[in-house]
C-alpha cells in the first residue's frame, strides 16, 4: 500500500486571548532539523519582547523535539507536541508565542491555551498529501494520443512533459496503489503495441 505524508504547502498564523495572554501560534512545513532550527531563531528575534516562545517539531518517523521556554515544566512544550502528533501532519514546525497579561493561568490553564494555540494554527494551514508515485515513459503514435490522454485523466495521472516527433513520448507519475492495474490496462487496450515503461519512483501529491 502506497505510504501517505501530510504536509503543510502554506504557513499559518492565529492569534488569540487569554486571561489578559496574548497567545500567537505558527505552524510551517520544515524539511530538516537545521530548517527548525533557524524557523525557532526567526521567531525568538521576531518576538525578542514576548515572554515566551515555546515551540515543537516533527520530522519524519524519529525526530521529535519541545521547548517549554521557560513555562512549568510539562505545561507548553509537550502541548504542542501533542496537537502535532493528533494532527496527523509531519515534517512539522510549531511555535507558539505568549505575551503575559499579568494573570496566572495554573498549569491546566497553560496546557489548554498551548494545546489551542498548536491546535488552531494547524487546523487553518492548508497541508497537502504525499504519496508514492511510480513515473513511466510512454511512446505511442499520433492515433493513440487522444485515449491515452482520456486514460491518464482517468487516474490523475501527474503529466511531466509531452514529446511531440514522429511519435508521442509521455513521461508521466502514477499514484503506486493504481499502477499495476494501469499498466495492464494500457496493455490490454493497446494489444501489446503501446507499453508503460517505469524509470523512476518519487514521492509526489497532486
Amino acid at each position: 500500500m502506497s505510504k501517505k505524508i501530510k504536509r503543510i504547502s502554506e504557513p499559518s498564523k492565529i492569534e488569540f486571548i487569554e486571561k489578559r495572554s496574548e497567545f500567537i501560534g505558527f505552524s510551517t512545513y520544515v524539511e530538516n532539523e537545521e530548517k527548525a532550527l533557524e524557523i525557532i531563531k526567526q521567531k525568538k528575534k521576531e518576538y525578542q519582547d514576548a515572554t515566551h516562545n515555546v515551540y515543537a517539531y516533527v520530522i519524519g518517523e524519529n525526530i521529535a523535539r519541545y521547548s517549554d521556554d521557560g513555562e512549568p515544566q510539562g505545561t507548553a512544550g509537550m502541548p504542542v507536541l501533542n496537537a502535532i502528533r493528533m494532527s496527523g501532519i509531519s515534517d512539522v514546525l510549531v511555535v507558539v508565542t505568549r505575551y503575559f497579561g499579568g494573570i496566572l493561568l495554573g498549569a491546566g490553564g497553560l496546557v489548554r491555551a498551548y494545546s489551542q494555540a498548536a491546535s488552531m494554527s494547524l487546523n487553518q494551514a492548508k497541508t497537502v498529501v504525499y504519496e508514492d508515485y511510480v513515473v513511466y515513459e510512454l511512446i505511442c503514435g499520433y492515433s493513440d494520443y487522444g485515449k491515452i490522454n482520456i486514460e491518464l485523466g482517468a487516474i490523475d495521472a501527474i503529466i511531466d512533459s509531452c514529446d511531440f516527433s514522429d511519435e508521442v513520448k509521455f513521461v508521466f507519475a502514477v499514484k503506486e496503489d493504481v499502477a499495476k492495474n494501469f499498466y495492464d490496462r494500457i496493455v490490454d487496450l493497446f494489444y501489446g503495441r503501446v507499453i508503460p515503461k517505469e524509470i523512476d519512483r518519487r514521492i509526489d501529491y497532486k
